[in-house]
């Protein structure tokens, strides 16, 4: 017996059959309702500032289905000019070990953007095979040890020609031979202006210096008075010669 809204009739009396049939077909009624295991926003739309807000919802299977209209706010008034920025620093770079993750901090101290870094480092690589010794594709085995860089020769070729250069290795040691062309033969520079003095005025003026050597000193007098002291006799004698040898 399905639900029955007009029983039991009112100023009558109750009779469990029909009681016990009201409250079966009640439960009958409980059960159809499907249950909701799922809720689905279907549209979301922005309308123009001050308008209403809207939201609609149905039932579909056991899912919700929502469709919301949301006015979007009132353009808000201009903030205040913030600094000025002047530039990038970073301030650390720190290495972690192989495998961490990476991190960046970051902040602004007024004027410059500052950075602090952290990186890990890479794994070591493992040891490379042995080199090919070419002859049977097998690996051959670990080259020689390289010592230094030799220069063997230079060639100095003709303007224009290419430059070049060979190389080999003994063993041990890297062998360079290098060609390199000599720049182009430039032209002689034109004769130079005279110079304050020319060559004739140095020439008279150093034989007249010459000529003229014995005037340093006539006008010296000799010592002719002799002296009791032998020390300053001697002196006197001395002094006298390189007078009178300064004199031609």
């Amino acid at each position: 017996m399905s639900f029955d809204p007009s029983l039991p009739i009112s100023g009558t009396r109750l009779q469990s059959a029909v009681m016990r049939a009201q409250f079966n077909g009640l439960k009958d009624l409980i059960d159809a309702v499907p249950s909701i295991s799922a809720a689905l926003v279907d549209t979301t739309s922005t309308l123009p500032p001050g308008s209403p807000a809207n939201a609609s919802v149905s039932v579909i299977g056991n899912t919700l289905h929502f469709i919301f209209e949301i006015p979007q706010g009132q353009e808000g008034q201009a903030g205040p000019v913030g600094p000025p920025f002047a530039q990038a620093v970073v301030d650390s770079v720190t290495t972690l070990n192989p495998g961490e993750s990476a991190t960046v901090g970051v902040s602004f101290d007024g004027s410059n953007v500052r950075f602090q870094f952290a990186i890990p480092r890479g794994n070591d690589g493992s040891q490379g095979p042995p080199g090919n010794n070419g002859s049977d594709g097998g690996a051959g085995p670990q080259g020689p040890p390289f010592s230094q860089a030799v220069v063997d020769g230079v060639s100095t070729l003709d303007p224009g020609q290419s430059a070049w250069v060979q190389t080999s290795f003994d063993g041990s040691n890297v062998r360079f031979t290098f060609g390199i062309p000599r720049g182009s033969d430039g032209n002689d520079g034109a004769p130079g202006a005279p110079g304050e003095i020319s060559q004739s005025q140095l020439d008279s003026a150093i034989l007249n210096s010459l000529n003229g050597t014995s005037n340093n000193t006539n006008g010296l007098s000799t010592l002719d008075t002799d002296f009791a002291d032998p020390d300053l006799e001697a002196l006197r004698q001395k002094m006298n010669e390189l007078i009178l040898n300064g004199r031609r």
